[in-house]
């Protein structure tokens, strides 16, 4: 629950909801280190689909995991 202190009115704007503001939709996400271009990035989970789905923030190459019994609750991995 935000802190009312946290509440700022600026002027001129009006919350259309009429309250405070209400938090961002949270997605579920898994970090991937691409070693083709060394930079790090995410893969999100598909609404309806058992299995993340990701590019490469670069060169847009593009990786999955699939989510099932048996698998790991590693949450970092790196897309060779």
């Amino acid at each position: 629950m935000p802190d009312p202190q946290d509440i700022v009115e600026i002027p001129g704007i009006a919350n259309p909801a009429g309250g405070p503001p209400s938090a961002p939709a949270t997605r579920n996400w898994l970090g991937v280190f691409f070693k083709c271009c060394h930079v790090y990035g995410r893969m999100y989970r598909l609404p309806g689909a058992p299995r993340y789905s990701g590019r490469c923030p670069r060169c847009m190459s593009e990786v999955s995991a699939v989510v099932g019994e048996g698998g790991t609750s590693q949450r970092i991995f790196v897309a060779e």
